[in-house]
Protein backbone atom coordinates (compact mmCIF):
# COMPACT_ATOMS: atom_id res chain seq x y z
CA UNK A 1 0.00 0.00 0.00
CA UNK A 2 1.35 3.22 -1.09
CA UNK A 3 1.15 6.17 1.43
CA UNK A 4 2.47 9.80 1.72
CA UNK A 5 5.95 10.63 2.87
CA UNK A 6 6.18 12.76 5.47
CA UNK A 7 8.86 13.95 7.22
CA UNK A 8 9.23 16.24 10.38
CA UNK A 9 12.37 18.47 10.58
CA UNK A 10 13.77 18.47 13.66
CA UNK A 11 16.20 20.60 15.03
CA UNK A 12 19.57 18.96 16.42
CA UNK A 13 20.31 19.37 20.23
CA UNK A 14 22.65 22.38 20.28
CA UNK A 15 25.50 20.03 21.83
CA UNK A 16 25.20 17.72 18.76
CA UNK A 17 25.18 20.73 16.42
CA UNK A 18 27.94 22.22 17.90
CA UNK A 19 29.71 19.24 18.30
CA UNK A 20 29.04 18.46 13.86
CA UNK A 21 30.62 21.90 13.49
CA UNK A 22 33.24 20.78 14.69
CA UNK A 23 33.63 17.66 13.05
CA UNK A 24 33.44 19.17 9.37
CA UNK A 25 35.76 22.59 10.49
CA UNK A 26 38.57 19.63 11.91
CA UNK A 27 38.27 17.90 8.34
CA UNK A 28 37.98 20.51 5.79
CA UNK A 29 41.19 22.57 7.89
CA UNK A 30 42.79 19.27 7.95
CA UNK A 31 42.45 19.46 3.89
CA UNK A 32 44.02 23.37 3.93
CA UNK A 33 40.86 25.07 3.66
CA UNK A 34 39.30 27.77 5.56
CA UNK A 35 35.53 27.37 6.35
CA UNK A 36 32.90 29.20 7.87
CA UNK A 37 29.64 26.94 9.02
CA UNK A 38 26.72 27.61 10.12
CA UNK A 39 23.41 26.17 10.60
CA UNK A 40 19.69 25.90 9.21
CA UNK A 41 17.00 23.91 8.96
CA UNK A 42 15.51 22.44 5.99
CA UNK A 43 12.49 20.31 4.66
CA UNK A 44 14.83 17.45 3.74
CA UNK A 45 17.07 18.13 7.29
CA UNK A 46 19.53 20.18 9.20
CA UNK A 47 22.11 21.50 6.87
CA UNK A 48 25.19 22.74 7.78
CA UNK A 49 26.11 25.35 5.33
CA UNK A 50 30.14 25.92 4.85
CA UNK A 51 31.55 28.78 3.37
CA UNK A 52 35.17 29.26 1.93
CA UNK A 53 37.31 30.10 -1.04
CA UNK A 54 38.04 26.64 -1.94
CA UNK A 55 34.88 25.36 -3.13
CA UNK A 56 35.97 23.45 -5.68
CA UNK A 57 37.94 20.69 -3.96
CA UNK A 58 34.94 20.33 -1.32
CA UNK A 59 32.56 19.99 -4.25
CA UNK A 60 34.06 17.60 -6.67
CA UNK A 61 33.17 16.81 -9.91
CA UNK A 62 29.17 17.18 -9.78
CA UNK A 63 29.52 16.90 -6.03
CA UNK A 64 30.77 13.78 -5.72
CA UNK A 65 33.48 15.04 -3.09
CA UNK A 66 30.93 16.85 -1.43
CA UNK A 67 28.97 13.64 -0.87
CA UNK A 68 32.05 11.94 -0.02
CA UNK A 69 32.80 14.53 2.91
CA UNK A 70 28.81 14.35 3.72
CA UNK A 71 29.18 10.81 4.35
CA UNK A 72 32.50 10.64 6.48
CA UNK A 73 30.78 13.57 8.68
CA UNK A 74 27.81 11.44 9.62
CA UNK A 75 29.56 8.30 10.12
CA UNK A 76 32.01 10.25 12.17
CA UNK A 77 28.81 12.14 14.02
CA UNK A 78 27.36 9.05 14.20
CA UNK A 79 29.93 7.17 15.99
CA UNK A 80 31.08 9.83 18.17
CA UNK A 81 27.91 11.56 19.47
CA UNK A 82 24.72 9.91 18.40
CA UNK A 83 22.87 7.16 20.49
CA UNK A 84 20.40 5.29 18.43
CA UNK A 85 18.03 8.10 15.98
CA UNK A 86 20.25 10.18 14.38
CA UNK A 87 18.62 13.12 13.46
CA UNK A 88 18.56 13.88 9.13
CA UNK A 89 21.42 16.36 8.61
CA UNK A 90 23.73 17.05 5.57
CA UNK A 91 26.66 19.42 4.39
CA UNK A 92 26.34 21.96 1.71
CA UNK A 93 29.13 24.04 0.27
CA UNK A 94 28.78 27.63 -0.72
CA UNK A 95 25.27 26.78 -1.70
CA UNK A 96 25.99 23.97 -3.99
CA UNK A 97 23.55 21.42 -2.41
CA UNK A 98 20.94 24.02 -2.27
CA UNK A 99 20.52 25.36 -5.49
CA UNK A 100 20.63 21.81 -6.98
CA UNK A 101 17.75 20.94 -4.49
CA UNK A 102 15.54 24.14 -5.73
CA UNK A 103 16.40 22.68 -9.25
CA UNK A 104 15.54 19.12 -7.84
CA UNK A 105 12.19 20.88 -6.06
CA UNK A 106 10.85 22.61 -9.42
CA UNK A 107 11.93 19.28 -11.74
CA UNK A 108 9.26 17.30 -8.61
CA UNK A 109 6.44 20.28 -9.19
CA UNK A 110 6.62 20.17 -12.78
CA UNK A 111 5.85 16.45 -12.52
CA UNK A 112 3.30 16.67 -10.04
CA UNK A 113 1.64 18.80 -12.42
CA UNK A 114 1.91 16.53 -15.35
CA UNK A 115 0.78 13.86 -13.13
CA UNK A 116 -2.13 15.83 -11.85
CA UNK A 117 -2.95 17.28 -15.45
CA UNK A 118 -2.84 13.80 -17.39
CA UNK A 119 -3.86 11.45 -14.88
CA UNK A 120 -1.08 9.19 -14.48
CA UNK A 121 2.26 8.49 -13.08
CA UNK A 122 5.12 9.84 -13.82
CA UNK A 123 8.93 8.17 -13.54
CA UNK A 124 11.55 10.61 -12.30
CA UNK A 125 14.98 9.62 -13.31
CA UNK A 126 17.07 7.76 -11.03
CA UNK A 127 18.39 9.28 -7.80
CA UNK A 128 20.10 9.28 -4.63
CA UNK A 129 18.23 8.13 -1.36
CA UNK A 130 19.30 12.13 -0.63
CA UNK A 131 17.78 13.43 -3.60
CA UNK A 132 14.67 11.02 -3.45
CA UNK A 133 14.02 12.43 0.41
CA UNK A 134 13.95 16.16 -1.30
CA UNK A 135 11.38 14.82 -4.14
CA UNK A 136 9.18 13.25 -1.41
CA UNK A 137 9.62 16.16 1.17
CA UNK A 138 8.57 18.95 -1.68
CA UNK A 139 5.47 16.74 -2.74
CA UNK A 140 4.08 16.44 0.62
CA UNK A 141 2.77 20.02 0.15
CA UNK A 142 0.59 18.61 -2.45
CA UNK A 143 -2.69 16.94 -1.18
CA UNK A 144 -3.51 15.02 -4.67
CA UNK A 145 -0.26 13.46 -5.22
CA UNK A 146 1.29 10.76 -3.71
CA UNK A 147 5.16 9.32 -4.01
CA UNK A 148 6.83 6.01 -3.86
CA UNK A 149 10.13 5.12 -4.79
CA UNK A 150 11.00 2.12 -6.59
CA UNK A 151 14.04 0.10 -7.88
CA UNK A 152 17.13 -1.27 -6.66
CA UNK A 153 20.35 1.11 -6.14
CA UNK A 154 21.99 2.74 -7.98
CA UNK A 155 18.74 3.17 -10.51
CA UNK A 156 16.40 3.84 -7.87
CA UNK A 157 13.53 6.13 -8.35
CA UNK A 158 10.56 8.08 -7.54
CA UNK A 159 7.26 7.51 -9.16
CA UNK A 160 4.68 10.28 -9.05
CA UNK A 161 0.93 9.62 -8.67
CA UNK A 162 -2.06 11.69 -8.54
CA UNK A 163 -4.65 10.55 -6.36
CA UNK A 164 -7.66 9.42 -8.33
CA UNK A 165 -11.18 9.83 -6.76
Amino acid sequence: MLTPFHQQTIPVKKEISNGIKEIIRTLIEKMGAIVEVEETLSPAGVRFSVKTENAGLLIGNNGANLAALNHLVKKIAKKDMMDGDAPHFFLDVNDYQKQKNESLEDMAKMNAQKARYFKKEILMPPMNAYERRVVHSVLTECPDIMTESIGEEPNRRVIIKPYLS
